[in-house]
């Protein structure tokens, strides 16, 4: 059994919203499902999480090549007439091209319609399937393997939800503001760590790597135009990680990133605490970005 969201949007941000009509509709989940998952109409949020996901972008024919992926939701709720979730990506699941889902939506429960594109594959909404999940993919072709050329990524990649990890410059005049992120994790129970503080491979760059791939947060602090931050940054966003963008000058943020939204700050001891209770803000609450 496993829940099948699909939407128009690509699974990138780690949040997501369903208008509440389009979760566990009828001819889409079957009347048995439904009453187990939402007994007197109202959605059990506590059974749905616990489901493996399989997360899918609306697939149109001639349509752009588009990847489903599998994940975990971590957190789900009503907001008004909305359900916001709040998900994860689970790296040890190569992502899944749509011919290689097509090829095997009837092994999912996946209702087709040629007449509507790709039938339920074209329809955003959040349903419950009565197959195994797992053993459907196992039919899948792979996707292929990229393989970076300068690191090896950990495999498979396992994120630990409670890890939270800080990409900034080694520089005494950052050591307050990471005092402000390791506070800022503890209130949020979270661990924070730092690259200078771990040994586990002959390389650094192994160590930013596999620091990397199993957080859930990475804080990236911009300030200061550090070049190994940005290239980190570009090794979280890659990665799919929830990356949290920090700096004491929107100056220093790169152009590529100006579309993102960061926290700005004052490194003295007002700016400091302002920023501690943003990031437990943030992080406590990712639905409200």
């Amino acid at each position: 059994m496993f829940n099948l969201l699909v939407s128009t949007a690509p699974w990138t941000e780690h949040r997501a919203s369903y208008y509440v009509g389009r979760v566990l509709q009828a001819g889409y989940t079957e009347d048995a499902l439904r009453a187990t998952f939402a007994p007197n109409g109202s959605l059990d949020f506590a059974a749905l999480i616990k489901l493996p996901t399989l997360f899918v972008e609306e697939t149109y024919p001639h349509g752009p090549i588009q990847l489903a992926k599998v994940g975990q939701l971590i957190n789900a709720r009503m907001h008004k007439n909305e359900v916001e979730i709040e998900y994860f990506i689970d790296q040890r699941f190569r992502p899944i091209t749509q011919d290689a889902l097509i090829g095997i939506q009837g092994h999912l429960g996946i209702i087709s319609n040629p007449s509507r594109g790709f039938g339920e594959l074209s329809t955003t909404h959040w349903a419950v399937k009565n197959y195994d999940l797992f053993k459907a993919l196992l039919m899948a072709p792979p996707a292929r393997l990229r393989v970076p050329t300068a690191f090896h990524l950990p495999d498979p990649g396992l994120i630990q939800i409670d890890q939270l990890s800080a990409m900034m410059p080694f520089s005494a005049a950052f050591d307050e503001v990471y005092a402000v992120i390791t506070r800022a994790s503890s209130r949020t129970n979270m661990r924070c760590s730092r690259v200078d503080g771990i040994w586990e491979n002959h390389a650094v760059i192994q160590d930013v790597i596999a620091l990397i791939d199993r957080s859930r947060y990475v804080v990236c602090d911009c300030s200061g135009r550090n070049p190994n931050v940005f290239y980190e940054i570009g090794i979280a966003h890659t990665l799919g990680k929830e990356v949290i963008l920090i700096t004491q000058s929107g100056d220093d943020v790169p152009f590529d990133l100006k579309h993102l939204r960061y926290i700005n700050y004052s490194n003295n001891p007002s700016g400091r605490q302002a920023l501690e209770d943003a990031l437990v803000a943030r992080i406590q609450t990712p639905l409200q970005q």
